[in-house]
């Protein structure tokens, strides 16, 4: 029986009459927008080549010009899942490119027919083309961050000195995620600092004419660190060893040193942290550089706390931390003196 082309009355695709017993085989390809056109798994690309027919409801998806440089014949046609099943009748296999939102009705309808029972279906297969490599995601937020920016009268109007003081607040949102063990709410709030990053970088993209910085994007503040974890993990990336965290934490700052042209182990420690962590840190490059600093003596609660911060670094304990346990445990026992519910 040859070939007798059948038009489909709702949807205009053109069908053909069951040439034999077999129902033969749907393929519904899926590929990510966040990896280049073109780059397709070589499942994928064997299976395209195989198919009697490869159709797609999108005549503009990003795939198509890929396909047919690579000589393959794309119908742009949206079947309905009837007209499917019917030109997949005598073994033939259809491929169809899914589009972005992942054509929901056509994959409906083929899950409403097979739930009937009275329709013999085809070997239905989902055929991922392309996959999302890791962190693939962050290039849509560097997408809806531009948008945002463009758009949005708020964050438009933002500068780097505006929002520093958000940064400082998620950063503690963070600290405080992470000691009460809340998983869902460390997700949040990671996110949260990530916006803060893409965020200054966004700015930055635009530079200032009136200081005469110079632009930089998220993709120039990636390659910073990443160039900056290569040098200083030799013992990673290079021929030197490090076998316990404290010759790594050396190797890191003989490096940074260099790096920096420091003069002082204490340069590059910012004085406007919190004293506890300001002290912690003083005291950590102090027994990092191997010296022996005697601690300042004075009257007063200053150099009290001064002498138990050095005594926490000491210990492995980290005083700003330990405070904040500490910290809890009073509100904790205001609110039951109170008689708070929940207290």
């Amino acid at each position: 029986m040859g070939y007798v082309r059948v038009v489909n009355a709702t949807s205009g695709f053109e069908t053909a009459p069951e040439t034999g017993t077999d129902p033969g085989r749907v393929v519904l390809l899926t590929t990510s927008h966040r990896v280049a056109p073109g780059l397709l798994s070589w499942p994928a690309w064997q299976t395209l080549h195989a198919a009697d027919r490869v159709l797609c409801a999108d005549g503009t998806h990003p795939q198509l010009p890929y396909l047919r440089e690579a000589g393959i014949s794309v119908e742009e046609a949206s079947p309905t899942a009837e007209a499917l099943i019917d030109a997949c009748a005598g073994g033939r296999t259809v491929v169809v490119v899914t589009t972005g939102e992942g054509d929901p009705a056509l994959t409906d309808g083929l899950a409403r027919l097979a739930g009937s029972g009275r329709v013999r279906m085809p070997d239905l297969e989902l055929l991922p083309a392309s996959y999302d490599l890791p962190g693939a995601r962050l290039l849509d937020l560097v997408q809806v961050m531009d948008r945002i920016r463009l758009e949005c009268p708020w964050s438009s109007r933002q500068t780097h000195k505006g929002l520093a003081k958000y940064g400082i607040e998620e950063a503690y949102e963070l600290v405080e995620a992470i000691e009460e063990g809340d998983r869902d709410e460390l997700r949040e709030e990671l996110g949260d600092v990530l916006l803060q990053v893409v965020f200054h970088a966004r700015i930055a993209e635009e530079g200032s004419e009136e200081d005469g910085t110079a632009p930089f994007s998220i993709d120039d503040v990636a390659a910073g660190i990443v160039t900056k974890l290569i040098h200083r993990h030799p013992h990673v990336f290079g021929d030197e060893t490090a076998t316990t965290p404290e010759e790594v934490k050396e190797h890191w700052l003989r490096t940074k040193a260099v790096e920096k042209r420091r003069e002082s182990v204490t340069d590059g420690i910012p004085l406007g942290q919190p004293a506890l962590a300001l002290t912690a840190k003083l005291a950590s490059r102090v027994h990092t550089a191997s010296l022996d600093v005697p601690l300042p003596q004075g009257e007063g609660i200053g150099y009290e706390l001064l002498e138990l911060a050095v005594r926490a670094e000491a210990e492995g304990v980290d005083p700003e931390a330990a405070l904040r346990v500490a910290a809890r445990a009073y509100r904790d026992a205001v609110r039951v003196r109170e008689g708070v519910a929940g207290a």
